[in-house]
């Protein structure tokens, strides 16, 4: 998920501004041309102070708790897929890009377009979704819209979200207080998203177990932030999956960063479909993860208390910030060698949120 105000990859100082004239698909890919489109033109008209940080969310006020605010839009293909559909997409979203600022999230905001001829037996379902989503993520949807527009191509609906949090005083996890030494985590295996999506689409009559892992991420990130006040930063590893997200801290926090492959967690069926599609699961969208850092004499405490909860269990330290200021992300492979890890270039899974 992508848009300027939050899930947006961060300034990349070797992307230079092509030129276009028109919007094409990969411009919303999260990868390099989103960074084209947004310096190019989102940000030189709407640049602020707030906006140029480009986290999950923009941070509003200081001094007695700031607010975090987000926005997102939501546009899958198709609508239900294994492990979950737009509705459910569209509210762990929003809270997760809360969360994973630092905010309890206090209220969501849903705008809703629909294509005329959208059975309603279908709108009912996601809406069921919604609800029983925001159940899970513990907020209300408080306020929304609701548009119809002519028939059209896709799915018959699309979703947008907005949502506000309150962050602590005093809190701020920003890349700029990363340090070497700091060890990142992630809470669980990658790519399982994108490829669901991506298999229920494309390939229907295959069978498969995978199933997106779209999930509400506030509690963990709660009580992660309770047992460890002090975590450095924090990101969900969405459009642009795990590589991006990596590429980004160390582009942003200026130090080397070196991931282990033989500690990312895949699972076979993950690493069969990704290998099927002609895929790096480092680059597939999550729903339901996060990347974590911390100090090195925290990485104990963290990993106990993601642990500690269901959507945690299978937390691991996946690589640590090193002592060299090139602002790269490194991988090291399985078999001793060494890649540089680079967000995708454009879209390669489109329609996946």
């Amino acid at each position: 998920m992508t848009t300027f105000t939050t899930d947006t990859p961060l300034r990349r100082a070797h992307v230079e501004p092509a030129a276009f004239n028109q919007i094409a698909l990969a411009h919303g890919g999260g990868g390099q041309l989103t960074d084209v489109l947004l310096n190019s033109t989102v940000l030189p008209r709407l640049d602020n102070t707030i906006l140029s940080d480009l986290l999950d969310a923009g941070v509003i006020g200081q001094r007695i708790g700031a607010l975090a605010l987000t926005i997102d839009s939501y546009v899958v293909e198709p609508l239900f897929f294994p492990g979950g559909d737009i509705g459910r997409l569209a509210i762990c979203g929003t809270v997760n890009d809360l969360a994973v600022s630092g905010a309890r999230p206090l209220g969501v905001a849903l705008a809703m377009i629909l294509c005329e001829g959208l059975p309603r037996a279908v709108l009912e379902r996601v809406l069921d979704s919604i609800r029983a989503a925001a159940a899970e993520a513990e907020v209300h949807v408080v306020t929304g819209d609701t548009k119809v527009i002519e028939r059209g191509d896709a799915a018959g609906i699309y979703l947008t979200t907005a949502g506000v949090g309150r962050i602590p005083p005093g809190r701020r996890l920003h890349p700029e207080h990363v340090q070497p030494g700091d060890v990142l985590i992630v809470n669980g295996p990658i790519g399982e998203h994108g490829l669901a999506v991506m298999l229920a689409r494309e390939m229907p009559e295959v069978k498969s177990v995978l199933r997106s892992d779209a999930a509400p991420l506030a509690g963990l990130v709660g009580l992660l932030l309770r047992r460890v006040p002090e975590v450095v930063f924090m990101r969900d590893p969405t459009r642009g999956g795990l590589a991006g997200v990596a590429a980004d801290l160390a582009a942003r926090c200026g130090w080397h960063v070196a991931l282990e492959e033989s500690h990312i967690p895949i699972r076979p069926e993950a690493r069969h479909a990704a290998e099927m599609l002609g895929l790096d699961p480092l680059d597939i969208a999550n729903e339901g993860k996060v990347l974590v850092v911390v100090r090195p004499r925290d990485e104990a405490a963290a990993l106990e208390a993601l642990r500690a909860h269901p959507l945690g269990r299978a937390a691991c330290v996946i690589g640590r910030v090193e002592d060299n200021r090139d602002g790269r992300c490194e991988l090291y492979t399985t078999i001793g060698g060494r890649r540089i890890v680079q967000k995708p270039y454009g879209e390669q899974l489109p329609r996946i949120c």
